[in-house]
């Protein structure tokens, strides 16, 4: 269930690793406001760290990006799943390892960062790893699959099933990794979220002593949070909506949730309970056993807390999502 924080996020917590996609920015766009949250955020002290499964751009060019939108990022504020499972890598075989590349630019630089040898799919190696890349090639996909059939370990760095392109959402990288492990019956490594060691690799490069997930994916990012012991906070700017909200289990529920990034900046209480629901900041939820029904007024904020709160509770007595078609949600 929801947590509660006497301070704003940004002092009481001293690194956020910030999701991208449904978090920062949309598409090409940033999320409005986002900007001017994470100066603000960053102006209390909060360090900032911009991390992403998608494995195929630099962290450079996410940075520039990011600088583009109007967010203050240099290179070394950004961490990918690539980077993540360069390192998995290293640390198994050491500098120099031949390592075959399935990939884009942003898996070959970081496994090059790390003083590995990337090569083809035809090519002596001692392992393989594989990432989001539009442009590999089938034939490449075949021998790959087949030398990891063969014994070939494998780190893949994230499991993805979509991806948000240009012309709409695509299929992800996880959907390469579900036809290889079909194949092959193996299982890879992995490094990208909802695995841990990406929030680890974070850590490690950022710094913090107490860390904040945030994100808009409650597959990904909370329930990757969670694996890694940590807080986090659930952002509605992304893919996460009231439906969805209301069925999360209880691996996938954050610590604190907020309509956007203005959450870093405030303190957070969470609901109480009362009689058959929840009340928090002059709104009340509560279920006829069936359907979920919200009364009062207040932050629209709230609204969602009270909300979240109920429906999780009557998902955990019941075992049955409560139904919340009937709701009008409060603008924002």
């Amino acid at each position: 269930m929801l947590g509660s924080s006497a301070q704003a996020l940004c002092r009481a917590y001293d690194l956020a690793m910030l999701d991208l996609d449904g978090v920062v920015y949309v598409g090409g766009d940033a999320v409005p406001g986002a900007p001017g949250h994470l100066a603000q955020a960053r102006a209390e002290g909060l360090r900032l760290a911009f991390i992403t499964n998608n494995a195929s751009r630099p962290p450079a060019t996410v940075a520039e990006h990011l600088r583009d939108l109007g967010v203050d990022a240099r290179t070394e504020d950004v961490v990918t799943s690539a980077q993540a499972a360069a390192r998995l890598v290293a640390e198994r075989f050491g500098a120099g390892a031949r390592i075959v590349c399935l990939g884009a630019d942003g898996l070959r630089e970081a496994l090059e960062a790390e003083g590995l040898v990337p090569v083809g799919a035809d090519d002596d190696a001692v392992a393989i790893t594989t990432g989001y890349g539009p442009d590999v090639r089938w034939s490449a996909i075949m021998r790959a699959a087949v030398r990891i059939r063969d014994g070939l370990p494998w780190v893949a760095s994230n499991t993805d099933h979509t991806f948000p392109a240009a012309f709409g959402v695509a299929p992800g990288h996880g959907v390469q990794v579900e036809m290889l492990r079909r194949f092959t019956g193996v299982d890879p490594e992995v490094a990208g979220k909802p695995a841990r060691p990406l929030l680890d690799e974070t850590v490690r490069r950022v710094g913090g002593e107490r860390p904040l997930m945030v994100g808009d994916r409650l597959d990904t990012d909370i329930e990757g949070a969670r694996h890694a012991g940590l807080d986090s906070l659930l952002v509605l700017t992304g893919v996460t909506g009231l439906a969805e909200l209301v069925v999360a289990p209880a691996d996938q529920r954050p610590t604190y949730l907020a309509p956007d990034l203005a959450g870093l900046l405030a303190a957070h209480r969470a609901p109480a309970a009362a009689g058959d629901g929840f009340e928090l900041g002059g709104w009340r939820a509560a279920t006829d056993g069936r359907s979920l029904a919200v009364s009062g007024a207040g932050d629209p904020a709230d609204w969602w807390r009270v909300v979240a709160e109920t429906a999780w509770d009557h998902l955990d007595r019941s075992g049955e999502p409560v139904h919340v078609s009937a709701l009008e949600v409060p603008a924002r």
